[in-house]
């Protein structure tokens, strides 16, 4: 069922060296919001997302800026999605000598690596490739607070929508090990425990793959439909989710067929356990 939102300001102090400027754009995928913050502690600091070009998110940066006497040297990427990219114009307008950064970048911009440090004043930021939400997804480890900047791949509220689950499960694993403190995320509150939240996430991502599987065993003669699965996975939620559960459902459905789990009779559209052993 769908959790009732946190009430989240426009703009938020959260720690010495993080600041939340809300993207001005809630909604339904967006929560909130997005998150974009503004990270260091002296004249000069870092930004990490821009919003998707709302006037509300521009005016409230531009406030913060003009408050706290601070410029951006550099503008950190999440990922491609335009709700934390379309920003960027607007804060160039503002901000010409602010460099843009991003994995696969935009013309214009500069790549991001694996590993890459990003430094202002009382803050580091680490980069970390985490696939999975989308195939350029990146975190950032702020080091003096041992946090992660989580971007989409876990949210404060709810859960987070992948491209591919079998790296997306492989991210997670990567990014519980990676710090042991908050998580700033791409939308939604500051989660207190960054690591538990991770680890819950991948729980619940197994249990629903457990589920798919223990549907497929009750057996039937000419095999289930995703959305036959969906309909006794979800049969306590509301008809409208139903769709949107089913494409989650398939992605499950497309790793366990890569492992050798299950069959898919591409005629009928019907998936079945493996017959062959997995080892």
């Amino acid at each position: 069922m769908a959790e009732k939102l946190v009430p989240l300001p426009a703009v938020e102090k959260l720690s010495s060296r993080v600041l939340r400027v809300l993207g001005g754009n809630p909604g339904k995928f967006s929560l909130q919001g997005t998150n974009t913050y503004i990270v260091g502690q002296g004249a000069k600091r870092l930004l990490i997302d821009t919003g998707e070009g709302k006037a509300e998110w521009i005016q409230s940066l531009k406030a913060v800026l003009d408050d706290e006497k601070i410029t951006l040297g550099q503008a950190i990427l999440t990922h491609w999605h335009h709700d934390h990219i379309d920003g960027v114009p607007d804060l160039l307008k503002i901000s010409p000598d602010t460099n843009v950064y991003k994995k696969d970048p935009h013309e214009g911009w500069t790549d991001i690596s694996d590993g890459q440090k990003f430094e202002a004043e009382g803050a580091t930021l680490r980069a970390y490739h985490c696939p999975g939400h989308t195939e350029d997804h990146m975190a950032f480890v702020l080091e003096e607070e041992g946090a992660m900047f989580t971007g989409d791949n876990v949210l404060g509220q709810g859960t987070a929508v992948f491209e591919d689950l079998s790296a997306y499960m492989k991210s997670l694993d990567g990014m519980s090990k990676q710090f042991k403190g908050r998580a700033y995320p791409g939308h939604g509150p500051v989660i207190e425990d960054g690591p538990a939240k991770v680890l819950e996430y991948i729980k619940h991502r197994k249990q629903r793959e457990s589920q798919v599987l223990d549907v497929l065993a009750q057996g039937k003669e000419d095999g289930w439909t995703s959305m036959d699965i969906v309909k006794v996975i979800y049969k306590d939620y509301p008809e409208n989710l139903w769709a949107p559960a089913e494409r989650g459902v398939l992605q499950i459905l497309d790793k366990l067929q890569k492992e050798g789990k299950v069959m898919h009779n591409k005629a009928r559209g019907t998936w079945t356990l493996s017959q062959k052993p997995v080892l």
